[in-house]
């Protein structure tokens, strides 16, 4: 994986795309409910709720890739560890206007494992997925496909392992990990305390909290990009690297970091700082299209 930095008009364009995605992804779970005209409505009020725990675990080797396709709507938390094992948690819940439609609910949504050499995927299944559902949902009562539906996932996995994160709408928490990693979500409150590695994060909109609790970046760099909300970017106050900050279209940038000092001859604005702090080092790029950027030190030091 390589850090593609683009000019300003690139970067906003694939923001834009991803701030569509985010919308028509929103949309997904109800589409094929709104297509069947002739269905039944979805059932309206108060609706029961079913919540399936399920838990795998599989061998894994040194540096191999895992990959995750979460659903529309739920969570993914990621930890590194010092075991050669990948393990997964999944709450799974779905919600209907009885138990019979639970159990029609529970029996179609859910992911699947795809465990090749040094390669492991989670795959989501679901209402939202038309192939599958052509193929595993025949009989699928059409008045129940707009029912709300979330898959929580919570992974562990060792500490230099490649990572390939497709979220939905949901927060997105990933800590200890070091190795290529590219993260993306059309919405989310994204938790991310990063230590090295290649990393490249786009989000369509929401807070993404980016925690660097070393002195250095161990690594080819990082690229967080946005398409509207508020990045925070905290940083130990000893810390040495070159930062790069953009708003691309409108907001500003917040810099209290001490010692952040002008990198390319070009004075700090609100809209863009070339910065370097301490003996530079790694390139931080950070990009957002409307809303704030703020550097800040930490509050642990």
């Amino acid at each position: 994986m390589t850090l593609n930095y683009s000019n300003s008009d690139s970067m906003l364009t694939r923001l834009v795309l991803i701030a569509v995605a985010m919308v028509l992804l929103g949309a997904n779970s109800s589409s094929l409910a709104q297509k069947n005209k002739k269905g039944p409505p979805v059932p309206v009020g108060p609706l029961l709720t079913r919540t399936v725990s399920r838990h795998e675990v599989r061998r894994f080797g040194y540096g191999g890739t895992v990959t995750v396709v979460g659903a529309p709507h739920g969570s993914i938390t990621i930890e590194g560890w010092a075991k050669n094992e990948i393990d997964i948690t999944a709450e799974i819940e779905v919600q209907a206007a009885n138990e019979e439609d639970l159990a029609r609910l529970a029996a179609i949504n859910g992911f699947f494992l795809d465990d090749q050499l040094n390669h492991l995927s989670v795959l989501t299944t679901g209402m939202h997925d038309r192939s599958y559902m052509r193929k595993h949902g025949k009989n699928f009562p059409k008045q129940l496909l707009g029912l709300p539906w979330k898959i929580d996932y919570r992974l562990r996995v060792p500490i230099a392992t490649q990572l390939d994160i497709n979220g939905g709408i949901g927060a997105i928490n990933l800590s200890g990990v070091e190795g290529a990693v590219r993260l993306g979500a059309p919405q989310t409150e994204a938790m991310l305390t990063l230590i090295g590695g290649v990393v490249d994060g786009t989000f369509g909109a929401g807070t993404v909290n980016v925690r660097i609790p070393t002195r250095s970046w161990r690594g080819g760099g990082l690229q967080i990009q946005l398409a509207t909300g508020d990045l925070n970017v905290e940083l130990p106050a000893a810390f040495s690297g070159d930062i790069d900050a953009d708003i691309l279209r409108t907001g500003k940038i917040e810099n209290t970091f001490p010692g952040l000092e002008v990198r390319e001859r070009t004075p700090f604005t609100e809209k863009s700082i070339q910065g370097r702090a301490g003996a530079g080092g790694a390139y931080l790029k950070f990009s957002v299209g409307a809303g704030t950027i703020r550097l800040t030190k930490s509050s642990r030091d």
